[in-house]
């Protein structure tokens, strides 16, 4: 089961938690990213766009997905994005280097803020865990399923994020455009991959995986994406849906051997079998009856499920 981090695992409602700056003035690094990051829609640029820009005018706005972006404000060039944007843009942002360490290793994302073309700063942005996370993770696990998280944070911030949920597997620095590659991957290796997200950069892995599990409170391009669409924001719903497949599945066996085993045994019964040594026919009434209740007794068995609580619900319902 593949999870997306951001709005997925997250709330996808993270905050700016720390400014660094090298020269400039936090208020004036701040103001001008947040005036950048105001093209974007993405959860972390959001969250610096939600600091104010100060009356800040944007133009010319470039968005790399999976990097950063770069636009003008105020007439000068503003950069917010990782490391590499920073590198691929001939920027060298190595006096930030520490103190981006620093903030993921506490699990925050990092981003460079890039002015005129020199690294100025570097902002950390956090966002909550979903509460649901950590027992969602856990069930999965031990029911046997593998939990991989895909997320375009770098190593150490990924794996900051994936201690705190149980998650050992990790596909850091995934841009985007490669979540469905990274599906594909794993299908490769003879597995059955179900993904869930809630973002439109989630919409192809969702199209790619076996079964794709949307995020109902996600974008309606995930939603339609999806093979399951879970109406609430509850992670636990991921793992119900797991646990009524396998009940589900468990029905359609059970149905099945009995209804071979029953007409196994009852057509050479009706076709008069045992006539020859016992002198017994069955009558058309009887064997009416008899394949009316065989419907009965499969339709009832498959009726139960309406009764069936995933486990994982079952101590919300004390």
């Amino acid at each position: 089961m593949v999870f997306d981090k951001t709005g997925t695992l997250t709330k996808g409602e993270p905050e700016v938690t720390d400014i660094v700056t090298l020269k400039m003035d936090q208020e004036e690094l701040v103001g001008l990213a947040a005036a950048a990051e105001g093209g974007s829609e993405h959860p972390l640029a959001q969250a610096v766009a939600r600091r104010g820009a100060g009356g800040r005018s944007m133009s010319s706005f470039q968005n790399e997905p999976g990097k950063g972006i770069t636009a003008l404000v105020d007439g000068r060039q503003v950069m917010v994005g990782s490391r590499k944007m920073m590198v691929d843009k001939g920027i060298d942002a190595s006096a930030l280097e520490n103190d981006m360490q620093r903030l993921e290793a506490l699990g925050r994302t990092a981003v460079l803020v890039a002015i005129d073309g020199r690294a100025e700063g570097v902002i950390g942005i956090a966002d909550v865990i979903k509460p649901s996370a950590r027992r969602a993770v856990a069930e999965l696990q031990r029911m046997g399923i593998e939990v991989v998280m895909l997320t375009g944070d770098n190593q150490r911030t990924a794996k900051a994020i994936a201690a705190e949920v149980g998650i050992t597997n990790i596909r850091a620095e995934v841009i985007p455009a490669d979540k469905a590659n990274e599906v594909k991957r794993l299908q490769a290796e003879g597995k059955k991959v179900g993904m869930v997200g809630d973002g439109v950069n989630d919409a192809p892995a969702l199209a790619q995986a076996d079964v794709g599990m949307a995020i109902g409170s996600g974008t309606d391009v995930a939603a339609e994406a999806g093979s399951i669409v879970l109406i609430r924001d509850d992670l636990t719903d991921v793992v119900a849906a797991v646990q009524l497949s396998r009940r589900t599945i468990r029905k359609i066996r059970q149905n099945l051997f009995w209804a071979f085993g029953y007409n196994t045994a009852g057509i050479p019964i009706a076709a008069g079998i045992l006539y020859p040594f016992i002198g017994v026919l069955l009558s058309p009434i009887i064997a009416a009856a008899a394949m009316a209740m065989s419907s009965v007794s499969v339709v009832s068995n498959a009726a139960l499920l309406k009764r069936y609580i995933p486990e994982v619900k079952r101590e919300e319902k004390k």
